[in-house]
C-alpha cells in the first residue's frame, strides 16, 4: 500500500489494493453486513464517499468505495481504449467476486452512475438495487455517436469535446495550481453547460477568489490535489475519450431495459439536469419506461453537481432509506 496520505485513515476506514480484471484497484472499506459499492465520478476519488462510508457502516452495511481505474491509487493503463464500459464494469464485476459477494447494492455518482447503470444492464444478477446520483440512465442512440450528439448540441468547445484533445485537457491542467484547479472543479455550481473557449481554456484563473463552501474544507481539497498531482488527469479524461468506443461495443444492448430496483437523485442546479430533454425524459415517462423498477426520483433544491459531498448526510439517508427496504 505504501504510506497513508492525508485523509486515508479517517473514521476507521481501511484501505487495500486488490488484483482484479488484470489491474490493481485501490479500495476503501468499512463495516460488515450486506455490501454497498460506492462508485465515484470525475474528477473524484473514493474520498468523495467518506461521509456515506461512515454512515452506512454504522448502520450494518459493508461500504466499499474503489478508486475506479485511472484514478487515485488504482492502476491507470495509458491507452484511452482501456476505459470502455466493458473494461470498467468488468473491474466492478471482478471486485464483487473478489469480495465474495453474490449480490451488492450499487451507488454511483457522475461517471460512477454511468458505470452503475451499465453494471445493471450487463449483470443484473449481481445487483440488489441501484442508486444513481446526477446522471440518469441514458439509452443508447443507435443512429448517432455520443460525441456527434454533444458537438451538435453544444459545439466543439463543450468540455467533453475539448477533453478529446490532450493539449486542451492535460496540457491546460498542467498550467494551473492543482489545488486551485480542484477548487474550480468541486465548487462549480452552475446549471449552464461547461463551455471552454480555446482562447480561455481550463487554466484561466478565476475572476475572484474561490471561497470554499461549508461542505468542503482545505484539507479535502488538498487530499484530491495530492492524488491528482501524482497521477495526472489522463486516466480520468480517458473515460470521455472512450465514449464513442463504448457506444460501438454496446450495440448489442440497444433497447435494453434496467431491470433492478432503482432510485435517482439530482440537484436542481446540476448541469446534467439541464441537458436538453433531460427533465422531460426524467419526469414524463421515458426514464420509467427504460427503468421499469424505478421507485423514486428525488430533486434536491439548491444542490449542484457534486451532490454526494455537498449534501452528504441527506444523500446518505436517502441511500439507507432505499436499500433498507429492498
Amino acid at each position: 500500500m505504501g504510506e497513508l496520505a492525508l485523509g486515508d485513515g479517517i473514521g476507521g476506514i481501511t484501505h487495500r489494493t486488490v488484483a482484479v480484471n488484470g489491474i490493481r484497484l485501490h479500495i476503501a472499506e468499512k463495516g460488515t453486513g450486506p455490501a454497498v459499492l460506492l462508485l465515484h465520478g470525475f474528477p473524484e476519488l473514493w474520498y468523495s464517499w467518506r461521509h456515506q462510508i461512515s454512515y452506512l457502516s454504522s448502520r450494518g452495511y459493508r461500504a466499499v468505495a474503489p478508486d475506479l481505474r485511472g484514478f487515485g491509487d488504482s492502476d491507470a493503463p495509458p491507452p484511452h481504449d482501456c476505459y470502455t464500459m466493458l473494461h470498467v464494469v468488468g473491474d466492478i464485476v471482478a471486485l464483487i467476486q473478489f469480495l465474495g459477494e453474490e449480490k451488492v447494492f450499487v451507488v454511483g455518482h457522475d461517471w460512477g452512475a454511468i458505470v452503475a447503470w451499465n453494471l445493471c444492464m450487463f449483470r443484473p444478477d449481481l445487483v440488489r438495487s441501484v442508486v444513481a446520483l446526477s446522471v440518469a440512465f441514458m439509452p443508447r442512440n443507435p443512429l448517432r455517436k455520443p460525441l456527434d450528439t454533444l458537438r451538435l448540441v453544444y459545439g466543439d468547445d463543450y468540455y467533453v469535446c475539448a477533453f478529446q484533445e490532450k493539449e486542451r485537457a492535460e496540457g491546460e491542467f498542467a498550467q494551473i495550481d492543482l489545488k486551485l484547479l480542484m477548487k474550480k472543479f468541486l465548487t462549480y455550481h452552475d446549471p449552464k453547460p461547461v463551455i471552454v473557449p480555446k482562447d480561455k481554456g481550463f487554466s484561466t484563473p478565476p475572476e475572484k477568489e474561490i471561497v470554499l463552501p461549508a461542505w468542503l474544507s482545505e484539507e479535502d481539497v488538498e487530499y484530491f490535489a495530492n492524488k491528482f498531482r501524482r497521477t495526472g488527469f489522463t486516466g480520468g479524461v480517458n473515460y470521455y475519450r472512450a465514449l464513442d468506443l463504448s457506444w460501438e461495443l454496446t450495440a448489442a444492448w440497444t433497447g435494453a431495459k434496467i431491470k433492478v430496483p432503482a432510485k435517482f437523485i439530482v440537484g436542481d442546479e446540476d448541469l446534467t439536469y439541464h441537458f436538453p430533454g433531460a427533465k422531460e425524459y426524467i419526469h414524463h415517462g421515458g426514464f420509467k419506461k427504460d427503468v421499469p423498477l424505478l421507485q423514486d426520483v428525488v430533486v434536491i433544491e439548491g444542490a449542484g453537481h457534486f451532490i454526494n459531498q455537498e449534501k452528504a448526510m441527506e444523500i446518505a439517508e436517502h441511500i439507507y432509506e432505499f436499500i433498507s427496504n429492498i
